[in-house]
């Protein structure tokens, strides 16, 4: 479940940032490529909405005592994507001011929003190298996780082996064990049969001497 999560995750840090860095440009644009631009932010939007609505459904199944690390990263990413669609917002107000200042001929007004616009832009290319700095921790982290599992897997891997090599040898050693003991038996059983025919043979031939000692007198 939290392996869903963090891919989730690195979706939204990659959609976030590439729209950051399309908001930045979109006052600089000619209508008519600032008209797609802004069709496309929008539609990435919606996407980020959508993303976020799976993110929460999962954060929902996780087990109530994990919960909470999830809930609050969610909480960071839904105020996230406020801020991005404040930018945007503003974004596309500073480029209809900037065009109304250019048919006014306001100079001073215009390079006043330019420098707005280029600070504003510093912050957005800011946050955009944290998201995808963050992105890219997250992708680390999930690498080593699955070496870890991998690495447990193995030693699992090796101790079932090892358990099934000495079940072989347990199995052998009853083996020879059961045929020492049956050669055992067999012996005891033959030992016993030769002491019954000896004492037959010794009661016979002690019955042969009384009667021969009968006879002579």
């Amino acid at each position: 479940m939290s392996s869903d999560f963090e891919g989730y995750e690195q979706d939204f840090a990659v959609l976030t940032a590439e729209i950051t860095n399309k908001i930045a440009r979109v006052p600089r644009l000619p209508p008519d490529e600032k008209k797609q631009m802004v069709a496309n932010v929008e539609k990435q939007l919606e996407e980020v909405k959508e993303l976020l609505e799976q993110m929460d459904l999962e954060v929902r199944e996780i087990p109530p005592q994990s919960r909470g690390m999830y809930s609050s990263r969610m909480r960071s990413y839904k105020q996230e994507m406020g801020k991005l669609e404040t930018d945007f917002k503003r974004s596309r107000i500073a480029y209809s001011d900037e065009v109304r200042n250019e048919l006014l001929g306001d100079d001073g007004n215009s390079s006043e929003n330019q420098r707005a616009h280029l600070l504003d832009n510093t912050e957005r290319l800011e946050r955009s190298s944290r998201r995808l700095e963050a992105g890219y921790q997250i992708a680390v982290e999930t690498e080593q996780i699955g070496q870890e599992m991998l690495e447990n897997l193995s030693h699992d891997r090796e101790k079932i082996q090892r358990a099934r090599e000495r079940l072989r040898e347990t199995d052998a050693n009853l083996g020879k064990s059961s045929r020492v003991l049956t050669g055992m038996l067999r012996r005891i059983i033959q030992n016993r049969i030769l002491i019954v025919i000896l004492g037959i043979i010794l009661v016979i031939t002690i019955l042969t001497a009384i009667t021969f000692s009968v006879r002579g007198h």
